[in-house]
């Protein structure tokens, strides 16, 4: 009987868990919110408490990333859609750059606080030849170099970017 009790407390616990995360889904489609304190006071407002360590790990669970919208970072769903533009999009996410540093074969970009996902993300859509694929924090990316390819000629072609991107 005892085992039967605990399985019956798992299943409910999954069942919260998917609860929960589908409100922090909707409340991320309806309202702009930029922290995870945010997150946890709009489920407090709805009967859910829970803390910001579970909210970080839902937030991970249901993909949720950073964006920039209105001059503001927020969080929002990932959206898996074709990119018109990757290239723009690239050129866009280059601005959020404050320091470059390469390595070998390796570029390690600095940003922002919470603008390094959109920025590797950025990378990834574009799949540029020169890049092999790229790791993201929450402000820092590594960007690895595809021989012949190195670290320095990315920061080049990264620094041609920028300047492209950039507001004559």
């Amino acid at each position: 009987m005892q085992a039967t009790r605990a399985s019956c407390s798992l299943l409910y616990s999954y069942a919260a868990m998917n609860h929960r995360q589908r409100l922090i889904a909707t409340l991320l489609e309806q309202d702009e919110l930029g922290s995870q304190g945010q997150i946890v006071a709009a489920l407090a407002e709805r009967g859910i408490e829970v803390t910001q360590a579970t909210v970080s790990r839902d937030l991970d669970r249901i993909g949720a990333v950073r964006i920039r919208r209105n001059g503001r970072t927020i969080y929002a769903l990932a959206v898996d859609e074709h990119e018109p533009d990757p290239m723009g999009r690239l050129r866009t996410a280059l601005g959020f750059v404050r320091h470059m540093e390469a390595s070998g074969n390796l570029l390690i970009l600095r940003t922002a606080p919470g603008n390094a996902m959109p920025v590797a993300r950025a990378f990834d859509l574009a799949d540029l030849p020169e890049v092999a694929g790229t790791v993201g924090g929450d402000d820092t990316i590594l960007v690895i170099a595809r021989e012949p390819a190195d670290g320095a000629s990315v920061a080049a072609l990264c620094g041609q970017m920028q300047s492209a991107g950039a507001p004559s």
